[in-house]
C-alpha cells in the first residue's frame, strides 16, 4: 500500500504555514540560530492535525468514562468468575457491548496520529541539499522550498539532523556533531518527559482500571512508551521530534482543559478523599506531577447559643430543684 498520499497531505500542511510565515514576514533566515519560519510550520502542523482529531479526543474521553463507570460490575464479573478467564473475559466483552464501551477508544488517536508521524519523519528526512531536481520537486515541493528546509535549523542543529547522524550525513547537512547530538539528546529526553506526564495526567484524573488488561495497557502507555523512546529518539530527525515535543504539551493542555470542565465522577469503588489505586479519584486532589494537595478544612459546628435573660427577670437560682443531700 502506498503512503504517497500522507507524504504529500503533510507536505501541503507544512508548506502552507511556511508560506504564511513567509507572507507576514518572518524571516527565511536564520535568527539566533533558528529559522523560525520552519519551526513554526512544525508548530502549527500539530495544531493543525489536533484540530482535526479533536472530535475523535472527545470520543476518546466518554469511551473511559463509559469504562470508569462500569469498575463496580467489572470487579464483580471478576469474583464472579475468579480463576475462569476464558468466562471472565467472554462476560466483559458482553457487558462493553451492551454498554457501548470500547476499550481500545483511549488509544485511538495515538494511533491516527502515527500516519502523520510517519509522513513527517519521512518527508524530513529527504532532506538533503545534494539531491536532484526532480527528488527535490517530489510531494509539491519547489526547489528553493526544498533548498529553504535542508538547511533551517534549530540553534544551529539541522532540522534534518539526528543523534545518530553520520559524519556523511552531518556534513551534506553543513552541520557540527557535537551540537546536534546536545540538540537531540534534551529533545528526546524533553520528549520522554512530556509522553510521561501525558499518560499520568489522564491516569491520575480517571484512576487505575480494574480490568487486567486495561491496566496492562495502563502501564504500557506510562512507562513502556517513554522509555522506548530512549532508543527509538536516536532515529528521529529534529524536526520530528519538535513536532513530537508540541504534540504532547498541546495533549497536555486540552486534557487539562477537558478534565476541569469535565471532571470524572466518583464511583461506587472510590471514597471522597482517599487515593486508591482502583476506582476514580475525584477531581482535583492531586496536581500534574502526582503532589498530593491538603484537603480542605471542613468548617466547625457552631456553639449553641443559649439565651440570656430577660430585662427585669429574676435571677434564677441554680441550685433551687435539685433534691437535698441527705446525712450520713
Amino acid at each position: 500500500m502506498s503512503l504517497d498520499w500522507i507524504y504529500y497531505a503533510i507536505s501541503w500542511i507544512l508548506l502552507a504555514w511556511h508560506s504564511v510565515w513567509d507572507a507576514i514576514g518572518v524571516p527565511d533566515t536564520a535568527v539566533l540560530g533558528t529559522n523560525w519560519s520552519w519551526i513554526l510550520a512544525i508548530f502549527f502542523l500539530v495544531v493543525t492535525v489536533r484540530v482535526i482529531l479533536f472530535p475523535v479526543f472527545v470520543k476518546q474521553i466518554k469511551s473511559q468514562r463509559a469504562m470508569q463507570a462500569l469498575q463496580p460490575q467489572v470487579k464483580a464479573l471478576q469474583e464472579k468468575h475468579k480463576g475462569d478467564r476464558e468466562t471472565l473475559q467472554k462476560e466483559m466483552m458482553e457487558l462493553y457491548r451492551k454498554e457501548k464501551a470500547n476499550p481500545l477508544m483511549g488509544c485511538l488517536p495515538m494511533f491516527l496520529q502515527i500516519p502523520v508521524f510517519l509522513g513527517l519523519f519521512h518527508v524530513l528526512r529527504r532532506l538533503n541539499p545534494d539531491r536532484g531536481e526532480g527528488a527535490k520537486t517530489l510531494y509539491g515541493w519547489t526547489v528553493s522550498q526544498f533548498d529553504s528546509a535542508s538547511v533551517a535549523t534549530l540553534f544551529t542543529a539541522p532540522i534534518a539532523g539526528k543523534f545518530g547522524s553520520t559524519a556523511e550525513e552531518l556534513a551534506r547537512l553543513g552541520a557540527n556533531g557535537t551540537t546536534v547530538k546536545i540538540m537531540a539528546g534534551v529533545l528526546v529526553l524533553v520528549m520522554m518527559g512530556t509522553t510521561y506526564l501525558t499518560s499520568r495526567q489522564m491516569i491520575l484524573k480517571t484512576g487505575w482500571a480494574e480490568d487486567p488488561q486495561q491496566r496492562m495497557i495502563q502501564r504500557l502507555m506510562l512507562y513502556g512508551i517513554p522509555l522506548s523512546l530512549l532508543i527509538s529518539g536516536a532515529i528521529f530527525p529534529i524536526g520530528v521530534i519538535i513536532y513530537w515535543v508540541t504534540n504532547n504539551l498541546f495533549t497536555l493542555g486540552q486534557q487539562q482543559w477537558v478534565l476541569r470542565k469535565f471532571p470524572p465522577p466518583v464511583t461506587a469503588t472510590s471514597k471522597p478523599g482517599t487515593s486508591g489505586r482502583n476506582g476514580a479519584q475525584p477531581a482535583k486532589t492531586r496536581g500534574l506531577l502526582g503532589r498530593s494537595k491538603p484537603a480542605p478544612t471542613p468548617p466547625q459546628p457552631a456553639a449553641p447559643k443559649v439565651a440570656g435573660p430577660k430585662p427585669g427577670a429574676k435571677p434564677v437560682n441554680p441550685k433551687k430543684g435539685r433534691p437535698a443531700k441527705r446525712k450520713g
